[in-house]
């Protein structure tokens, strides 16, 4: 037998780097705090919602617009997001992102003051941060299943994913108190601020210069795909467990999003003399335990030896059925008691759906996947 030769070097070096425990709570606690942010500026428009209509005399549908515009930014950079993480690092990407929606959120309240046209710039404003924001979770997905153990990854997932309950949690409280005693425009500042300081914490204590320096030839690898590793995208859209996931996914992002946008606006037409900080704090104070308590149960019944789908599929009836369940009895109730548990309800088991984001749904196709380019590169 021949002797091993010398190792060939990784193509991202950033890649080989395994932080230890300590260093990576301290990761996980970050990554929870920049999820907390992330959601504490998406929900500054929903929470300032009577307010911002009030304000610059909108109806219904004109704020529809308004609230609709963030996710046809959203949803266009969340491929390229997820590609280029898994080049260059996902916590480069995380940092550049996050910089750019922190100052765009601050930056929001002065620019409505210079401009006459508030529908047109505050719609522009939202799909700008949509398209900055999109890349947050596939980022966060590349960079933990890099450097998180596979027996570990629903849990720390689940714990970071807390962090959207945790900052919709936040501004629903800070918000709704900073609304009623400054105005809609300390929102903006509020979560803005905090999000640019997370920023500068990160990379000052965390991250090196080294690690914060983004070589060109890297880039030039994350804007480009090689010839030989092309997706044989054919060949995957043909199979019927892509499109489930697919299915799955539009359905539960649906109802998590127009719980998330029309919640505030819903309690305060259907119940004018409620409260701002209760509709806005409980369902998501419910959804913390929780989603801690679905990463914990995946992961124990992984370790038991239950098969990853059997596990998928149990996390996903919880998470996407029995809570749309309790979606459409919110919308009936006239009881404002039963209306909060509802929403409780409805909220919280969706986050079962944490539990499950890496966990891939049919480990087989990634046999036929490597079949595939295997082929191509023949």
């Amino acid at each position: 037998m021949d002797p091993p030769g010398p190792a060939s070097p990784l193509p991202f070096p950033h890649l080989a780097v395994h932080p230890c425990r300590p260093e990576s709570r301290v990761w996980t606690l970050m990554l929870l705090l920049g999820t907390c942010l992330l959601y504490c500026a998406r929900v500054t428009v929903p929470i300032c919602a009577v307010a911002l209509s009030s304000r610059f005399d909108w109806d219904k549908k004109q704020f529809g617009v308004v609230l609709s515009s963030f996710f046809w930014g959203y949803c266009l950079t969340q491929i390229v997001g997820g590609h280029i993480s898994d080049q260059i690092g996902g916590e480069k990407v995380l940092l550049l992102s996050a910089s750019a929606w922190g100052l765009l959120t601050v930056l929001t309240p002065l620019l409505t003051h210079i401009t006459s046209a508030h529908l047109v710039f505050m719609t522009s404003s939202r799909f700008l941060m949509g398209l900055l924001q999109g890349v947050y979770f596939p980022s966060l997905a590349s960079l933990l299943s890099q450097r998180v153990r596979e027996s570990e990854r629903a849990f720390t997932y689940s714990t970071v994913g807390t962090g959207s309950q945790f900052g919709t949690l936040l501004i629903g409280g800070a918000g709704s108190l900073l609304l009623d005693w400054y105005g809609w425009e300390s929102v903006f500042y509020f979560s803005g601020l905090l999000t640019l300081l997370w920023v500068y914490c990160t990379c000052k204590y965390l991250l090196s210069e080294k690690e914060l320096t983004i070589p060109m030839n890297y880039l030039t690898r994350g804007l480009s795909i090689p010839k030989q590793t092309k997706v044989p995208w054919k060949q995957l859209f043909r199979k019927a467990p892509i499109w489930a996931v697919i299915i799955a996914q539009l359905s539960t992002a649906s109802t998590f999003f127009t719980l998330l946008s029309w919640l505030p606006t819903f309690f305060k037409e259907t119940f004018p003399e409620s409260k701002g900080w209760v509709f806005n704090v409980v369902p998501w104070l419910v959804a913390i335990p929780t989603s801690l308590f679905s990463g914990f149960l995946s992961d124990h019944l992984i370790s038991q030896g239950y098969r990853t789908i059997t596990i998928r599929k149990f996390m996903q009836v919880i998470g996407s059925g029995l809570s749309s369940i309790f979606a459409l009895c919110l919308g009936q109730t006239s009881s404002f008691c039963k209306a909060i548990v509802f929403a409780s309800a409805s909220v919280g088991l969706q986050t079962f759906n944490h539990s499950i984001s890496l966990l891939l749904p049919v480990p087989f196709l990634v046999q036929d996947l490597s079949l595939c380019l295997t082929k191509q590169s023949v």
